[in-house]
């Protein structure tokens, strides 16, 4: 046992208990003051745990602090503040849109974890396992049942998962393989359709090839998965890789699209002539160049706001209501605070150092 890791997970003090039968508790580090959860697992594969410490996985709870003691391994890991899907689920408050992003998300994850040499199978996709945060995005939980893919194993030796989102090779029926992970989306997919009173018909071809019994018969790979489910997708909704917060790609490109490209393009293309030839009575050289940039600035908010751009709405709560009305208000509010600032920063550099 590492006396070093011990120590460091002595720093943390228990506050609450969430869950008492599987040992989960939220605790406080004594010098930061920080909130973190605490799990205690009896089983688990620490090699995992290694490499998410070592290796943070977008969309997951970054590993704080890990220890292995005889036979159970104590981690500490960030605190997500939200609700849990299945409360969404069981309280049947999720629209469509809130669907397909919320898979996009998941997906995204899953993802990031079979891209690992070798991929990392979750085997534990479930409602009660996805976090949905305050900015209402979907976080996945519990690595508890996680395992390396190998390509020589012909069953799992552990039987593990939950009945009902677990797929077949999990009961004995052969090795568990990226093709797990996919049946557990599809399961979690037809759940969340059922849940929210929606007719998934226009889904049910992706949910069946997800959720064939041969893991040979099913998509072959995640992006196979989000691919599938995209093409049933109204290009409205948010299902689109262009969804993805951690794109750099300006908005009009992310989509794709012809038409929206060349829409985007001529808005940029405009917006730099205007600013780059604008002229001010009595303003020249440094100060000129200044409001050039600032100006250019307030017009690249303009699609950055609205488009959600590196998912800036987060920063305004009201972006996040299902009420397309409140929405709407809080995507103009967004706006107009982040251009007001701009022009405050404008107003006291050139006050400070220009005398204007």
């Amino acid at each position: 046992m590492d006396l070093s890791r011990r120590l460091a997970i002595s720093y943390y003090k228990t506050i609450a208990t969430i869950n008492e039968p599987h040992k989960i508790y939220l605790v406080q580090h004594l010098e930061s003051q920080k909130i973190y959860v605490k799990k205690i697992l009896d089983v688990y594969n620490i090699y995992i745990y290694e490499y998410l410490h070592n290796h943070p996985i977008n969309g997951t709870p970054k590993i704080i602090d890990y220890c292995e003691e005889g036979d159970q391994l104590t981690i500490i890991e960030e605190y997500i503040s939200g609700c849990s899907l299945q409360e969404k689920i069981q309280n049947h408050s999720l629209s469509l849109n809130d669907i397909l992003s919320y898979m996009q998300d998941i997906c995204d994850v899953v993802d990031q974890l079979h891209s690992i040499t070798p991929a990392v199978i979750h085997r534990d996709i479930k409602p009660s396992n996805v976090v949905i945060t305050n900015y209402n995005r979907a976080v996945l939980l519990d690595f508890n049942a996680a395992k390396y893919y190998s390509s020589s194993s012909t069953e799992d030796t552990i039987l593990l998962g939950t009945q009902g989102y677990a797929a077949p090779e999990q009961y004995g029926f052969g090795s568990s393989t990226p093709q797990t992970d996919i049946y557990s989306l599809g399961i979690m997919l037809k759940e969340m359709l059922i849940s929210a009173n929606l007719n998934f018909a226009e889904y049910a071809t992706v949910i069946q090839k997800s959720t064939q019994i041969n893991p040979a018969e099913r998509y072959q790979s995640i992006k196979d998965f989000k691919k599938a489910l995209s093409a049933k997708t109204d290009s409205k909704l948010l299902i689109t890789p262009s969804s993805n917060p951690g794109s750099f790609t300006p908005p009009g490109f992310r989509s794709k699209k012809i038409w929206k490209m060349f829409v985007a393009s001529i808005y940029y293309i405009f917006i730099s002539w205007l600013c780059l030839t604008l002229q001010v009575k009595n303003v020249s050289g440094v100060a000129l160049w200044f409001e050039k940039i600032f100006l250019l600035a307030m017009f690249l908010f303009v699609p950055i706001g609205c488009f959600n751009y590196r998912d800036v709405q987060k920063f305004m709560p009201l972006c996040k209501y299902k009420n397309r009305f409140v929405r709407y208000l809080g995507i103009a509010l967004l706006n107009v605070v982040v251009i007001f600032g701009l022009f405050l920063i404008l107003f006291v550099v050139e006050t400070v150092f220009f005398n204007l």
